[in-house]
């Protein structure tokens, strides 16, 4: 049955039913027409319902439904596809927080502004083997020489502190920006030492797939110092640093700007898992040893869980004397 059949179909019906019918359903809007209205009247009035409501739709923003049709070709009642969603892009908050530098000067750390310090000059000669091995400047480029980590054998050794300023004198460097990492995810002391928010970060970044990079990172008032938090606290962290999930976002974060030192803030070695999960994803590592308080013994046990790393440097801390040649500093606070 062809479309003006079915026109003149319905129209005997609606006769039948009594129903008031216009005079001419062919007319324009305004005319009047006295005339019987004709099947091939009563399909225009329906195309021309529909081309107007069509452009009422798209003024809205919406777009008009899209009939199906069956295998004869007849359209199917109540069978519209409604109007896929099309997601919008995420929009990205920037942290930023405002790091406390008198505080960490009279905490004895390196600052911006007091470069001539005596710990400024010692971390002057601890971070530059490290740039170079990132950067291939003394020989062959390390493999994920941008990655470092900065562990110790117990608790309590001043690994946090010896992060802190390394990357605060990377910071100050012309050639590189950094990243510091809270990688101490059972035990984070970025939230307390500099202020930044303890989420969304690096556990978060592990199992949530909302969150973006550019979401957990804290920008700060020290020109190119940046921090990812460790994030909110997970049962299974150390599977997590071990997923594949890490190793992507570790790729990512090494290879998003060329420039970029990453320094991780690593648990100790010997009581815990994750630092030694971790090494495995590094090119250099940092151990720090306490002077007159590590052990020898502790110092072999924790350098033999982190084998698999291609360097390893040793930085002696809390040393009441600096001779020529190695590396040492007084700390202000006892506690790192």
């Amino acid at each position: 049955m062809s479309l003006i059949e079915q026109a003149a179909k319905r129209l005997q019906e609606l006769r039948r039913s009594g129903a008031a019918l216009p005079d001419d359903a062919s007319a324009p809007a305004g005319a009047v027409s006295h005339g019987t209205p004709t099947p091939e009247g009563v399909v225009r009035a329906i195309e021309a319902r529909k081309d107007t409501g069509a452009e009422a739709s798209h003024a809205a923003g919406l777009a008009p439904s899209i009939p199906l049709y069956s295998a004869g070709g007849a359209p199917e009642a109540d069978t519209a596809i409604p109007r896929v969603q099309q997601a919008r892009p995420r929009a990205t908050t920037s942290r930023h927080i405002a790091i406390d530098i008198e505080s960490l000067k009279a905490r004895g750390f390196v600052t911006p502004d007091a470069p001539t310090s005596r710990i400024a000059d010692e971390f002057r000669v601890i971070k530059r083997p490290i740039i170079g091995n990132a950067h291939g400047r003394a020989g062959a480029k390390v493999k994920n020489g941008n990655l470092v980590m900065v562990t110790s054998a117990l608790a309590s050794e001043g690994k946090t502190f010896t992060a802190v300023n390394l990357a605060m004198s990377v910071a100050m460097e012309y050639d590189n920006t950094v990243l510091l990492v809270d990688g101490d995810v059972a035990n984070p002391a970025m939230p307390k030492l500099l202020g930044v928010p303890s989420s969304p970060g690096l556990l978060d970044l592990l199992t949530d797939g909302k969150i973006d990079v550019s979401d957990a990172l804290v920008k700060t008032n020290i020109d190119k110092l940046t921090v990812l938090p460790a994030g909110a606290r997970h049962r299974r962290a150390t599977e997590l640093l071990a997923s594949e999930q890490m190793v992507v976002l570790l790729r990512d974060l090494a290879t998003r700007y060329s420039d970029r030192i990453i320094i991780f803030d690593s648990p100790p070695l010997l009581p815990t898992t994750e630092a030694r999960v971790l090494a495995t994803h590094m090119g250099q590592i940092v151990m720090v040893v306490a002077a007159d308080s590590t052990s020898q013994n502790a110092v072999n046990q924790a350098l033999a869980t982190i084998e698999s790393c291609e360097v390893v440097m040793m930085m002696l801390n809390k040393a009441t004397r600096t001779d020529v040649g190695a590396y040492g500093y007084y700390t202000a606070d006892a506690g790192h």
